[in-house]
C-alpha cells in the first residue's frame, strides 16, 4: 500500500512538472543560460582555479578541471576552454589594470548565476519589487560573488577527496587487488551525488528571491542531483557519438559546449520546477523575501489520485 501510494505522489509530481515546464517555456530559459555561459565560462573558471591554487597548486587544479571537462564534453572542446582561459590573462605591470581585469572578471563571471537567478524567479513566480531596483541589483551580484566563492569551496572538498581516496585505494589494493576498483567507484558517486546535491541545494535555497525551507530545498536538489547524474553520461555518450562537432567545422567545439551547457540547464530547470512543485504539494510552500512579491500564475488543476 506503502508502495502504490510512493508511487502514485511520484507520477503526480512529475507529471505537474513537466505541464509547469513546458507552461514556463523553460526550454527557452535553458537556451538563454547557454549563451550566458559561453561568455562566462573563461572567467568563471579562472576565478575558481585562483582560489583553488591556494591550496593545491594551480597545476593539480587545472590538470583536474581540464580532466574533469574533458571527460564531459570530450577533448577538442576541454582545448578550446583551455586555450579561450589563456586568452584571458591579467597583466601585473599596472595596479589600475589589474583592479579592472578582476572586476571584469568579476562581473562576467557573476552573469550566469544572475541568469539563472531571473530564471528560477521567474518559475517559482517571483519578481522584484519595482522600487528595490538598485538596492536588488547589488544583491543580485554579491550573492552571484558568493556562489562563485561556493563553486571554488566545493571544487577544493572534492580536489581533497579525491587525493584521500587515490591514497586509500592505492593501500588498499595491496591486499584487495579486485574488489577496491568497485568499492572506490561506489564511494566516488557517492560522494558525487553528495557534492551537486549540495550545490544545488545552496543555489535554490540562496540565488532566487524566495523563502524555502532547507528541507525541501534538499529533497530537489537530491531528486535534480540523480537527473544530473543521469544526464551527464546520456549528453556524454550523445556527444562522443554524434557528428555535431564535425559539422560545424572549426566552431564545432562552441557548439559542442552550448549543447552540453544547454542540456545541462534544462536539468536545472526541471529540477527547479520540481522542487517549486513539490514545496507548494507537500512541503512548506514557497513565500517572497522582503525584495520581491508574488506573481500570480495560472494553476494547473490536476486531481492527485
Amino acid at each position: 500500500m506503502l508502495n502504490k501510494d510512493l508511487l502514485s505522489k511520484s507520477w503526480f509530481l512529475l507529471k505537474i512538472t513537466t505541464l509547469e515546464f513546458i507552461d514556463d517555456n523553460a526550454i527557452k530559459l535553458s537556451a538563454a543560460l547557454a549563451y550566458y555561459t559561453i561568455f562566462a565560462l573563461p572567467p568563471l573558471l579562472i576565478i575558481i582555479i585562483t582560489i583553488c591554487s591556494f591550496f593545491f597548486g594551480e597545476e593539480a587544479v587545472t590538470g583536474q578541471l581540464y580532466g574533469q571537462i574533458k571527460s564531459l564534453v570530450g577533448n577538442d572542446a576541454a582545448i578550446q576552454i583551455q586555450g579561450a582561459i589563456k586568452n584571458v590573462e591579467l597583466s601585473g605591470s599596472n595596479v589600475f589594470v589589474t583592479i579592472f581585469g578582476v572586476t571584469m572578471l568579476l562581473i562576467g563571471a557573476s552573469g550566469v548565476f544572475a541568469e539563472i537567478q531571473s530564471s528560477i524567479n521567474y518559475i517559482w513566480g517571483l519578481r522584484a519589487k519595482p522600487n528595490k531596483g538598485f538596492k536588488k541589483f547589488i544583491q543580485n551580484r554579491l550573492m552571484s560573488f558568493s556562489m562563485i566563492v561556493s563553486l571554488g569551496f566545493l571544487m577544493i572538498v572534492s580536489l581533497l577527496v579525491n587525493v584521500i581516496l587515490d591514497i586509500v585505494n592505492s593501500r588498499l589494493k595491496l591486499y584487495f587487488p579486485e574488489s577496491t576498483i568497485y568499492l572506490f567507484y561506489f564511494i566516488n558517486s557517492v560522494i558525487v551525488f553528495s557534492i551537486i546535491t549540495l550545490l544545488f541545494a545552496i543555489i535554490f535555497r540562496t540565488l532566487p528571491d524566495g523563502i524555502i525551507k532547507w528541507r525541501d530545498a534538499c529533497f530537489g536538489a537530491g531528486c535534480t542531483a540523480i537527473l544530473f547524474m543521469i544526464g551527464k553520461f546520456a549528453i556524454g555518450y550523445y556527444l562522443g557519438n554524434s557528428t555535431i562537432g564535425s559539422i560545424y567545422g572549426a566552431t564545432g567545439s562552441v557548439i559542442i559546449i552550448l549543447v552540453w551547457v544547454y542540456y545541462s540547464a534544462i536539468i536545472l530547470y526541471f529540477g527547479a520546477e520540481f522542487t517549486k512543485v513539490y514545496a507548494k504539494t507537500y512541503g512548506g510552500k514557497i513565500f517572497p523575501n522582503e525584495y520581491s512579491v508574488e506573481v500570480i500564475k495560472e494553476i494547473l488543476e490536476i486531481d492527485k489520485t
